[in-house]
């Protein structure tokens, strides 16, 4: 599996997800990536603007307004990313980090674009740009159209505060707000669609 270049954070956190208030506590876990070294397969092809666009059936207001915003690269950060936690209460959410000079991240990419079109209804999405270029990150998300909005992270605050290490990096809370980090690539999709079930949606021990 190929790695990106590790990214040195210049300096540690002093809070993790400062201020996110939920009715639960916030446990923080972290699962070391599981994906095969191996792995050889390419990734599926991306899909389109139009496909990720797609309504979705049945889902919740909170969760067709999140849809509505497909594609968007909005600022703020840390910040904007915890009032959009905040928003979210009560629904399982997956954030995952990506940047354009990040190769895994773009081969992880359609995964995530298909198990949020699959899975919208029920699970949220979120992106976060970490350490990029407005430039670059609006050409990934020309090439790899996103059924959600993401976060522009210019100084990589959501990755420290999740304990990066590197890129990609995947968070996942449980309706409760429990919260487990992976951290590498996927390398299929049905690893993906596993954590997602495992640790979002609790449906496997």
């Amino acid at each position: 599996m190929r790695v990106c270049e590790a990214f040195a954070l210049m300096r540690k956190p002093v809070t993790i997800l400062a201020g996110l208030a939920v009715a639960a506590a916030v446990v923080v876990g972290f699962l070391q990536a599981t994906s095969s070294t191996n792995a050889t397969d390419a990734p599926p092809k991306p899909l389109t603007l139009a496909q990720v666009s797609r309504p979705l059936t049945g889902a919740p207001a909170q969760l067709a307004a999140l849809h509505r915003r497909v594609n968007e690269l909005r600022p703020g950060g840390l910040k904007a990313l915890d009032a959009e936690l905040r928003r979210l209460r009560g629904h399982p959410v997956v954030v995952n980090l990506w940047a354009s000079w990040c190769d895994p991240c773009q081969y992880e990419l359609p995964f995530f674009q298909r198990q949020a079109v699959k899975r919208g209804a029920r699970v949220a999405f979120l992106g976060v740009n970490s350490n990029d270029s407005r430039d670059g990150a609006r050409a990934i998300t020309e090439r790899f159209p996103m059924p959600y909005p993401s976060f522009e992270d210019p100084r990589f605050s959501v990755a420290g505060a999740y304990g990066a290490r590197n890129l990609p990096q995947t968070a996942f809370y449980d309706a409760r707000g429990k919260r487990i980090v992976h951290q590498g690539r996927f390398a299929t999709e049905d690893q993906l669609s596993e954590a997602i079930e495992r640790y979002a949606l609790g449906l496997t021990s």
